[in-house]
C-alpha cells in the first residue's frame, strides 16, 4: 500500500505535537526551528547579477528564498522573522530603482506588487529597499491577516515565535528610509493588535503575571504551559539598544506591550534574548536557558553553511538549548547544489528542549 507524502508529513507533525503536549511542558521547555527573513521571495536574476559585480559576497548572501508564510507553518515551522519599514503615508517604496536595472539587462519586470500595496499607508515588509524588494506580502498588515486566518484554521497549533526587525538603515544608491521613532515603533504594536488581535498574542504582561517585572517572572519559571497558549504568537523586537530603548519609552517596563525586547540579563525587561552565534556562545546560551530565559539563535547565515554542508553551527544550536533556531534551509537550496537541510531527528521542526527536559 502506498502512502501519500503529505499525509505522512501531517502524521509526523501530529506525533511531534502530541509528544510535546503529553509532557505538559512550559513554553520555554520546547525547541523549534524556523526561518530567517521569512517573507523573502526570489530576487530577480538580473539584480543578482548586477549585485555580484558590485559586491560578490553580499550578492551571494542573497541567494535564498522562502515558500509563503502559511506553507512554512503547514510544514511545521514555528518561528518566523519579518522586516518592517516605516511608511505612514504610503508610496515611499513604490517603483523600486531595481526595476531599471532589470529593464536595462533585458529582463522581464516581475509582477512584484499586483495590488499596489506599496502605495498604501502602513508598515512595509521586504528585505532591502530598491534592491531585494520582492516579498510574499509587501504590507505587514496583509501578512498579519494571513497569519490570523491560518491560525484560526489551525486553532490548536503550537505557539509561533516571530522576530521583528525595524529597518531604517540606509544603503548606498537606494532611497533613504524613514527612521523608527518611539511612535513609529509603537505603530508595530498597533498593527499587530489591529490585524492579528490580542487574543492571538503571548505578551510580556501575560508572562509577568503577578511578579514585579518580566525578568523576575522569567527567573521564577513563570512561562505559561504550552497547552495554555496554543493558537497564539509571541513577538520579539530584534533590535539594537538605542531602538529598544525608544520602544521602551513608549512602553515603560513593557506594560501593555505586544513585543518582548532583546535586553541583556539583569534588566527588568529581560526575558527573550537574541544570541546568533551558538558556535561561539553555546555554553553562555545554555546557562541562560537553565536560568529561565528564552533564546533565539541561528543554524546558518549568509548561505555559508549550506554551500559547504556544514552542520556544526546547527549542532551547537541544538546542544545550547536555545528554544528558537533560525535557518534559511528548512528545505534544501534551489539556487545551488547542496544537501544541507536543518531539521530535527525524525523529520520534525519541533521537539522537547533536552537541556530542560530529560529524555
Amino acid at each position: 500500500m502506498k502512502y501519500n507524502s503529505s499525509l505522512l508529513l501531517i502524521a509526523f507533525c501530529l506525533i511531534t505535537s502530541l509528544t510535546v503536549s503529553a509532557q505538559n511542558l512550559k513554553l520555554n521547555q520546547t525547541q523549534v526551528i524556523g526561518s530567517h527573513n521569512s517573507y523573502k521571495s526570489q530576487i530577480a536574476p538580473e539584480l543578482l547579477a548586477f549585485l555580484t559585480k558590485v559586491n560578490p559576497a553580499a550578492a551571494q548572501s542573497l541567494e535564498y528564498s522562502h515558500i509563503p508564510l502559511e506553507s512554512q507553518l503547514d510544514l511545521g515551522l514555528r518561528n518566523l522573522e519579518l522586516d518592517v519599514f516605516h511608511d505612514p503615508e504610503g508610496g515611499r517604496y513604490s517603483d523600486p530603482k531595481g526595476l531599471q536595472i532589470i529593464k536595462s539587462a533585458g529582463g522581464n519586470i516581475p509582477d512584484y506588487d499586483p495590488s499596489s500595496a506599496l502605495s498604501k499607508p502602513g508598515l512595509k515588509l521586504f528585505h532591502v529597499q530598491d534592491l531585494d524588494f520582492q516579498s510574499h506580502y509587501l504590507l505587514f498588515a496583509d501578512a498579519l491577516k494571513a497569519l490570523k486566518i491560518w491560525s484560526e484554521n489551525h486553532p490548536d497549533h503550537s505557539p509561533v515565535f516571530i522576530l521583528i526587525n525595524a529597518k531604517d538603515g540606509n544603503v548606498p544608491g537606494t532611497r533613504p528610509t524613514l527612521p523608527f521613532t518611539a511612535s513609529a515603533l509603537d505603530s508595530i504594536d498597533l498593527e499587530i493588535r489591529t490585524y492579528l488581535g490580542i487574543d492571538h498574542l503571548i505578551t510580556p504582561d501575560l508572562v509577568k503575571g503577578k511578579f514585579s517585572n518580566l525578568e523576575s517572572a522569567v527567573l521564577a519559571g513563570n512561562w505559561p504551559k504550552l497547552d495554555d497558549v496554543r493558537g497564539k504568537f509571541l513577538f520579539v523586537l530584534d533590535e539594537n539598544e538605542e531602538k529598544t530603548d525608544l520602544y521602551l519609552s513608549a512602553k515603560p517596563e513593557l506594560k501593555n506591550a505586544v513585543l518582548f525586547v532583546n535586553k541583556k540579563e539583569g534588566n527588568s525587561t529581560a526575558g527573550f534574548r537574541i544570541i546568533n552565534n551558538p558556535a561561539k556562545d553555546e555554553e553562555y546560551i545554555r546557562e541562560l536557558v537553565k536560568k529561565g530565559y528564552m533564546i533565539r539563535t541561528r543554524a546558518d547565515s549568509d548561505t555559508k553553511e549550506a554551500r559547504t554542508n556544514d552542520y556544526s553551527t546547527f549542532e551547537s544550536a541544538k546542544a545550547s538549548g536555545a528554544q528558537v533556531i533560525s535557518t534559511d534551509y528548512y528545505l534544501t537550496s534551489t539556487f545551488f547544489k547542496s544537501d544541507y537541510k536543518v531539521i530535527f531527528e525524525g523529520n520534525q521542526y519541533e521537539r522537547p528542549n533536552f537541556v530542560l527536559v530529560k529524555n
